[in-house]
């Protein structure tokens, strides 16, 4: 299958799609300033509103140079207005060893095969407030989520390595997400302060959990503003040894993720605020 079939596939059975750089160019294609070395990955547009279904336009991207061809996770809707959630598996049967972890069977639902793993489609109840959090799967899944404001590789597109994304059935669309990993994605990221040792470490741990809170309330539009000044109070009560700066960082980076921001954006924000709070690289 090549990134042409791959995109007119994608889109005959209503999924978004928008170009990616492909390793076979002598350069990267992404829209970043500077390319971070990995290959085959970056958006060529502005993937959140430059997205398409029309096979004119997918022709036009695909058929005329050299492109992989990216999922628009975000603007895909299923059935009764369900939305879709990919699992991006980095090893085969991770998905599979963390269903049989909370006592639950895999249920088959649309796979790609990956370099690493596979990505795992699913319908998604459309009330339901997921990003690229793992929730209480963080620590406890080998791989990670993309939904929202996010986007996967899809079939027919190239990793660097040379392997090529593709479809373990194409007759198997998505299936609804599983009840077990809906509650495991939207439960609390658990919060892994030190143990404290007295009354102003204890304080400031609940301190944390409000700003975990806080982020985690954040509407499209303000996740950096509040996260950045979320983090910024985290990394004072760090300051007076009330918190450690590692936990502090895990634990915002992870509510960021949940509410739509990719872990390089959350990690770059709170990174600013560790400086900003007085403290160094």
């Amino acid at each position: 299958m090549s990134t042409l079939d791959g995109a007119l596939w994608l889109i005959s059975h209503g999924f978004a799609v928008f170009p990616a750089d492909h390793p076979g160019t002598e350069h990267c294609t992404g829209l970043h300033r500077e390319c971070d070395g990995t290959r085959g990955k970056h958006p060529c547009v502005p993937f959140t509103r430059a997205y398409t279904l029309d096979e004119v336009q997918v022709r036009r991207w695909f058929d005329a140079q050299l492109r992989n061809v990216a999922v628009a996770v975000g603007a895909c809707a299923g059935p009764a207005g369900t939305r879709l959630l990919v699992v991006d598996s980095d090893r085969p049967g991770a998905i599979e060893d963390t269903a049989a972890a909370h006592g639950q069977q895999h249920a088959p639902t649309m796979r790609v095969t990956t370099a690493k793993g596979a990505h795992d489609y699913y319908w998604a109840p459309a009330g339901a407030r997921l990003g690229n959090g793992l929730g209480s799967l963080r620590g406890r899944f080998d791989g990670d989520v993309r939904g929202g404001n996010a986007y996967v590789i899809g079939p027919g597109s190239v990793h660097q390595t040379g392997v090529i994304y593709e479809l373990a059935d194409v007759e198997q669309p998505p299936v609804p997400l599983p009840v077990w990993l809906l509650d495991a994605l939207q439960a609390p990221a658990v919060v892994p302060v030190a143990r404290p040792a007295n009354s102003a470490v204890r304080q400031g741990s609940g301190g944390l959990v409000g700003l975990v809170r806080f982020v985690l309330a954040s509407a499209q539009g303000q996740r950096n503003e509040r996260l950045y000044w979320a983090a910024c109070r985290a990394f004072e009560h760090a300051r007076k040894g009330q918190l450690e700066p590692r936990a502090v960082a895990t634990a915002l980076v992870d509510a960021a993720a949940h509410v739509g921001l990719t872990e390089a954006e959350a990690r770059s924000t709170v990174t600013s605020a560790y400086r900003s709070a007085g403290g160094t690289r």
